[in-house]
């Protein structure tokens, strides 16, 4: 047992880097199943409240969108739930139909059958101080597959190298990200939907305290957080310039110096954009549907706003932008 745990963990944190963000947490659940087999999961953060568990992301394996709405129509039933953020670091197996014995909770009992989740474990890691939790709940469909306590050290002793193993996942997706844009920039991050911080470099922690001061985290600042929620490529601020991209449900954000080529308006800079990779006013005119003559005032304004006079230069101030 002990050879076939290291082989795993092996297994597992070379998956993290060979894998893209998108494909690893089914990967790496298909490596757990020969050694503790499951039939559907679900693997996510949140944050413990007291009225439950507020949910930043979640990734499904194997089940549908529908069993999340469906549950929410019964959560308040769930004393499952309610055992879990009692003991939110402790790895804990239910049987849903000893369990949901009660005649009022009936409705979690036809749950069960209706999603194949006649057993289950929940494994969590829990932040104290923020009450941040990772959670990874294993499902079993079969009414006979009875969850053990070996099975339950097992996964709790995995628990914590399933998500560290996709941590370091998505910090190779942030430096090859970095390698591609030409970086390096002067800070990266990663953040949820909700605006909770789950990786940052001592670069990006320092942009954000050079914009406001005082800034502890472990949440986005505000002014940051809406510019997301409404789509904005890039947030400019006095000193700097944050690049939002949104990608498989998480937010992922790179902090550089301002430069002189970001005081250039919205359109100004799509202009620019496309003088520098080689089409001319007419080309480009042609491209945004404008007219030459506004094509040529816009060049000229841009210019000017920089100081340049050709293509060359131009080019060259997008290029510290990037």
């Amino acid at each position: 047992m002990h050879a076939d745990y290291n082989h795993l963990l092996l297994r597992l944190y070379r998956l993290s880097h060979e894998n893209p963000v998108e494909c690893f947490q089914d990967e790496a659940l298909k490596l757990l199943k020969p050694v503790l087999p499951f039939d559907s999961a679900m693997w996510g953060a949140a944050t413990l409240t007291d009225v439950g568990i507020d949910i930043h992301t979640i990734h499904l394996h194997h089940q549908p969108v529908e069993m999340l709405h469906a549950y929410e129509e019964i959560k308040h039933l769930d004393t499952a739930a309610v055992a879990v953020s009692q003991r939110p670091c402790d790895t804990l197996a239910f049987d849903a139909q000893a369990w949901f014995c009660s005649p009022e909770q009936r409705p979690l009992r036809d749950h069960g059958r209706r999603f194949a989740q006649s057993h289950f474990f929940i494994a969590g890691l829990l932040n104290p101080a923020t009450r941040f939790t990772r959670w990874l709940t294993l499902f079993r469909a079969s009414p006979e597959a009875h969850c053990t306590d070996t099975e339950c050290q097992l996964l709790s002793m995995l628990m914590p190298h399933m998500q560290q193993a996709m941590e370091f996942n998505r910090l190779s997706h942030m430096s090859l990200q970095e390698r591609a844009s030409g970086g390096p920039g002067f800070g990266t991050a990663l953040a949820d939907p909700r605006g909770m911080l789950h990786h940052m470099d001592a670069g990006f922690e320092d942009a954000l305290r050079l914009e406001w001061d005082g800034w502890q985290g472990p949440w986005l600042p505000g002014p940051l957080m809406l510019a997301a929620q409404r789509g904005e490529p890039r947030f400019i601020l006095q000193n700097l310039v944050i690049s939002l991209r949104a990608e498989h449900g998480m937010l992922w954000l790179r902090a550089r110096r301002r430069c002189p080529a970001d005081s250039l308006s919205p359109r100004e800079w799509a202009v620019a954009r496309l003088l520098a990779q080689g089409l001319t006013h007419k080309q480009v005119a042609a491209r945004l549907q404008r007219s030459p003559a506004t094509v040529r005032n816009q060049i000229q304004s841009t210019y000017d706003k920089l100081g340049l006079t050709n293509v060359a230069a131009l080019a060259e101030a997008l290029r510290r932008c990037d």
